[in-house]
């Protein structure tokens, strides 16, 4: 049956930024497929962990800096003594800061180009090796943005980073397609989380975003639940380095 194909029962998946947002939507529609999660934080210490375990699912919240590479390897290797493999890397923590381009700081530049693609790669890298070492394979799905399609405004570091996601994602994909390694990536849209409370809140950018979505709303975390299981699934295993948009048909006007 073709529905077997998205089931991810035994699978253990790492969900970066895993506290709040995209992340947390991302985990629990994971969960419902059968995965066990590894949430990874900063911050916002995960609270789904009830909801993922009421499911009869293994949840294991790890708290790291990502922007220290230090710390990624052995947060790789705390999943698998924890779990005994990693099957699905989630690679969505990220951060954006606005200011307009002639006054964008070194800090507000680095600071989001170090979690955002940086860390990203690392990541990438150590559970690659992973699944090399398990002779399993595995998935990889990597959090761009619709400013991997477009500038945006006020945002250049973010674009930037965003659009190195998409072009690192089908870069990674040609070298490791060949080890049954997919590397994909997801845009999501205009979502309603803390990230872009500052535009939701602004009473003419969000009139204007609005206007220009043709699905007529703010998306929503669990919007992101079906794209992210359907690239954590076999159904999945031909497709490699493509970017998925969940953009409510944003970048189809």
């Amino acid at each position: 049956m073709i529905l077997d194909a998205f089931n991810l029962r035994g699978k253990v998946a790492i969900v970066t930024g895993c506290g709040t947002g995209l992340g947390r939507g991302m985990a629990l529609g994971l969960d419902e497929a059968g995965a066990d999660i590894a949430g990874v934080y900063n911050n916002s210490e995960p609270d789904c962990a009830g909801e993922i375990t009421k499911m009869g699912r293994r949840f294991l919240p790890i708290k790291a800096n990502l922007t220290d590479l230090d710390q990624i390897e052995p947060l790789v290797e705390q999943v698998v003594e924890a779990f005994g493999r990693v099957d699905i890397l989630i690679n969505n923590a990220g951060i954006i800061r606005r200011q307009p381009a002639l006054e964008f700081t070194r800090e507000n530049w680095d600071e989001v180009v170090n979690l955002n693609l940086r860390a990203l790669f690392f990541l990438a890298q150590a559970a690659a090796k992973r699944f090399v070492a398990q002779k399993s394979g595995g998935k990889i799905i990597n959090i761009a943005s619709m400013l991997s399609f477009q500038g945006g405004l006020l945002v250049p570091s973010y674009t930037a980073s965003k659009s190195g996601v998409m072009g690192l994602t089908r870069e990674l994909a040609c070298e490791w397609a060949a080890q049954n390694i997919n590397v994909n990536a997801i845009a999501p849209g205009y979502m309603a989380t803390e990230n872009t409370r500052a535009l939701q809140q602004d009473p003419v950018r969000s009139v204007d975003i609005m206007k220009r979505i043709p699905a007529a709303r703010w998306g929503r975390p669990s919007d992101l639940a079906g794209a992210v299981v359907f690239l954590a699934s076999e159904a999945a295993n031909y497709i490699h380095g493509y970017t998925l948009a969940v953009d409510g048909g944003w970048l189809a006007r």
